[in-house]
């Protein structure tokens, strides 16, 4: 498979998507551990499916990346900036790490700084945003540790395994980001 590094880090790099990962995609998200934090277990995937949400995406003015590790181009996840909001200067985030082998281990956090880095320093944005489910601990704690701050939340409005969860939002501004993340920038 063939990626390319259009942001590099410290272990990590973000290629663009490619249609060809889909059956990848489709494997973990038939992972209960993954589609759980990501508000897609009662959807079923299908290659196909998601060949199809992968193309549309490439279509759109979003950004969708594969994140791939530096040290043996293996794929472990996928990341995008979306909706974004040109005139208002935002836009929302989102991220997963696939295979649970690669969770815990810091690169979450990585992803995370770099699409930052990306989106306040070359797309001029100010304010980016994402959600995520109250249960989701390990993820909340990621954001925080990146600078992300809640902002709000819905109420029970996600069900999952018989209970209602919240669905918190944080955001971030460009203003409370100081790093360069990008390896690759001049």
């Amino acid at each position: 498979m063939k990626y390319y590094k259009k942001l590099i880090g410290e272990r990590i790099y973000l290629s663009p998507v490619r249609v060809e990962d889909a059956e990848k995609y489709v494997e973990w998200f038939c992972d209960f551990k993954t589609t759980d934090g990501i508000g897609k277990s009662s959807s079923l995937d299908t290659v196909e499916s998601e060949r199809e949400w992968l193309e549309n995406n490439l279509k759109n003015n979003d950004f969708c990346f594969a994140i791939v590790n530096l040290e043996n181009d293996e794929l472990i996840g996928n990341c995008g900036i979306m909706n974004i909001k040109q005139k208002d200067r935002c836009a929302e985030l989102g991220i997963f790490i696939g295979d649970e082998r690669h969770r815990s281990k810091g690169y979450g956090a990585e992803v995370l700084r770099i699409l930052l880095d990306y989106c306040f320093n070359y797309l001029n944005l100010n304010n980016v945003h994402l959600g995520v489910m109250s249960f989701n601990e390990r993820a909340i704690n990621c954001y925080k540790k990146v600078g992300f701050k809640e902002y709000g939340r819905r109420r029970e409005c996600y069900f999952l395994n018989g209970k209602y969860y919240d669905h918190v939002y944080m955001d971030i501004l460009a203003r409370e980001f100081d790093g360069n993340y990008i390896k690759n920038k001049n």
